[in-house]
């Protein structure tokens, strides 16, 4: 970066929300010589994608931090003092593990009295490397869905090097082998579940126009055992606009509760009780989200006001209904939670008799368990650690057991076992990866462009020295009503901080820290304030001395690399080093690839010219400019991810290389959306990113 440009910055930096981005004049020019870049295993796009890989690992692999970086993260990753994640099932424990003896992993189980030790006897279900090795395939673990009430048998769900689209099989849990002759699906963008042992709700590619233009699958099916795919019996047919149609069954202790629901875009959905064989439309807002079903009670989130029978229940509410008196247009709706301009929920579970609710204040975790006492709701506060992020990580509807966690930026994730509304047990906790003595979290606000208070954590050291040359790395993402919360990271402690860098993680609106308002506030035509937000934090920061444009970097992943790709564009003086991970670049084309088509509701239709005249605003890979100083960017990507297209980066750093504009590189030839498929993957990208970072900002 040249000291005419930090200079440039610094003053900028102190003529705080003053700026005033321009919009294109004309429209840009959507002529794309990069185009064959977007075939994705082709010969020619892959040969220039390791040649760029080359490049850049001959220069950061180089460096003397990247090897002890890369050890200090595999030793994490693969540490066996890691919190092996629950998931109930019944009377047991299950869990996937990765280490260093297992790279690809195993699905094992315990009992619920056995995972209470220190140090559990598990019962190893698959071992993921050696079925990878006796098929000769680069099998990625996606999950499983088991039948209950019994879990004897799964449907298990591999992914070929971590893509989304997975292969199904049976798996019987007694015999710890798949099913010969079983339920079996080729690769896909599937979804299925049991009805009963010898039924399978289905959703994938059935073949010629049944996936949706965004890549789901548009017809949901009920398949019978030993009857071949093709003579499934339709549920539901969509359209091929829909994101997506998805058949499954609520299992309650009082009820099963067959479902249909259909998302024509990615905020709305049509929810269908299947009764005898016919589809009830449950009277909802497009927008609201089904949280769970208990004791008959469809509980429910807004995400904008509903108006029923002359009563209007806020955005943001939890509320619920009778749903069968709710399918007959009958019942009353009540409310289990009421918002307010400083709250959101952020998730909804059940146990056998309570209803869980996972909350924010500020950002700062709070759990509450919800009864229902003759036809009203009841609140008591679980007794959970206060200030940081809290998690439910598995309920069980057979008992009033489940799991939660606790985490901070410095405090290492605490797993509770809670019984009931008795005081939670404290069961597993991570080691300290690193000396947290040093640091503190503190939270501030500032105030955006137009004046709306944001929010920041910022972990540094106790006896920082405010004197603007701190190396500094923002984190945001500002999409989805997808909220960044505190969280304790071993990477994030060892990479940076105690390289004496100061860790900051802005609470931009596009996320959902404040709500469906704070989400929908900067959709569409109104990303912008997504970017304002993220200056307004930046300026801060400058205006606070914690660092200066010189030793600022940026950080984000997907949304959030589009996000990133439009700050330096919009913003190169500002920043010193940007990380943008496997991010949304080209908004000309963005509909056109892989999942694509499912984010319109989000940004826009490029396809529509009202849409593209503000859209073309926010499209980093049309807005790059070959006379500007931008800084020096760090590109990864993974060719496995059937999310966002790997071209994104590709055609981003192709166009940058032609205008002579300086970056660097990084794509896995596996990994998925999340960029890498197995720990060593994993410890190998974040010790890339961090010597990148640390170089470019001291």
């Amino acid at each position: 970066m040249n000291t005419s440009r930090i200079a440039m910055a610094a003053l900028a930096a102190l003529t705080l929300n003053m700026v005033n981005l321009p919009m294109n004049a004309h429209a840009v020019d959507t002529d794309d010589p990069y185009l064959w870049l977007e075939d994705i295993e082709g010969e020619k796009a892959l040969d220039w994608a390791r040649a760029r890989n080359e490049e850049s690992l001959a220069e950061l692999e180089a460096r003397p931090e990247f090897q002890p970086l890369f050890e200090k993260n595999l030793a994490v990753y693969d540490s066996q003092d890691r919190i092996a994640y629950p998931a109930l099932r019944g009377e047991h424990v299950y869990n996937f593990w990765r280490d260093a003896n297992n790279e690809r992993g195993l699905w094992r189980r315990t009992t619920v009295a056995e995972y209470r030790k220190e140090n559990p006897q598990w019962e190893v279900l698959i071992d993921l490397d050696a079925l990878a090795e006796a098929e000769g395939e680069n099998w990625v673990w996606s999950g499983a869905s088991c039948l209950q009430p019994g879990y004897e048998r799964c449907l298990v769900s591999l992914s070929r090097g971590g893509a989304d689209a997975s292969v199904t099989r049976e798996f019987d849990i007694a015999s710890k082998s798949f099913v010969d002759d079983g339920f079996q699906l080729p690769e896909a963008k599937s979804f299925a579940s049991f009805m009963d042992r010898d039924t399978v709700y289905v959703s994938t590619d059935f073949g010629e126009g049944s996936m949706t233009e965004s890549g789901y699958p548009r017809i949901a099916k009920l398949w019978r055992r030993g009857q071949p795919l093709s003579e499934a019996k339709t549920l539901h047919e969509g359209q091929a606009s829909d994101i997506g149609v998805y058949a499954y069954q609520v299992h309650t202790p009082e009820r099963i509760y067959p479902m249909v629901t259909v998302l024509p875009t990615f905020f709305t959905r049509t929810s269908y009780l299947v009764r005898d064989g016919e589809l009830l439309e449950i009277p909802l807002p497009p927008d609201a989200n089904i949280e769970t079903i208990f004791k008959n009670q469809l509980l429910v989130s807004l995400k904008s006001d509903w108006t029923r029978d002359g009563q209007t229940w806020p955005q943001g509410a939890l509320v619920a209904a009778d749903i069968d008196e709710l399918v007959a247009g009958e019942g009353r709706i009540t409310a289990v939670v009421l918002p307010d301009k400083r709250s959101a929920i952020e998730g909804v579970s059940r146990t056998r008799d309570m209803v869980l609710v996972n909350r924010m204040t500020d950002v700062r975790g709070r759990l509450t368990a919800h009864s229902l006492v003759d036809g009203d709701w009841r609140e008591r506060d679980i007794d959970a650690p206060a200030m940081g992020r809290i998690s439910v990580v598995s309920t069980s509807d057979d008992s009033n057991d489940f799991f939660f966690s606790y985490t901070d930026f410095l405090t290492p994730t605490s797993l509770y076992l809670a019984e009931g509304m008795s005081t939670p047990v404290s069961l597993k906790q991570l080691p300290a990866f690193f000396d947290a003595e040093p640091y503190e979290v503190t939270q501030h606000f500032t105030k955006s462009k137009d004046g709306t208070r944001v929010p920041y954590f910022m972990v540094a050291r106790k006896d920082l020295e405010t004197k603007g040359k701190n190396p500094t790395l923002v984190y945001a993402y500002g999409g989805f009503e997808v909220s960044q919360t505190p969280n304790y990271s071993a990477t994030i402690g060892m990479d940076w901080l105690e390289l004496g860098g100061v860790y900051v993680v802005a609470n931009i609106r596009g996320g959902g820290e404040y709500g469906p308002a704070w989400h929908q506030s900067a959709q569409r035509e109104n990303r912008q304030k997504s970017y304002d937000d993220f200056y307004a934090v930046a300026e801060d920061l400058v205006a606070r001395d914690v660092t200066s444009p010189e030793h600022l970097g940026i950080r984000g992943g997907s949304g959030g690399g589009l996000l990133v790709g439009m700050l330096f564009t919009q913003r190169p003086e500002l920043f010193n080093a940007v990380v943008c991970q496997v991010p949304l670049l080209d908004m000309w084309r963005f509909d056109k690839l892989l999942a694509g088509a499912s984010w319109v509701e989000e940004y826009g239709d490029p396809d529509n010219p009202e849409d593209w005249a503000w859209l073309q605003n926010y499209s980093p890979y049309h807005n790059l400019d070959a006379d500007k100083d931008y800084p020096r960017v760090f590109f990864t990507t993974s060719t496995r991810d059937d999310r966002v297209h790997p071209a994104h980066a590709r055609k981003m750093v192709a166009k940058m290389n032609d205008m002579g504009l300086p970056n660097l590189y990084y794509e896995n030839i596996e990994g998925g959306h999340g960029g890498a498929a197995n720990n060593r993957q994993a410890a190998r990208v974040q010790a890339l990113i961090y010597t990148y970072l640390i170089n470019e900002l001291r």
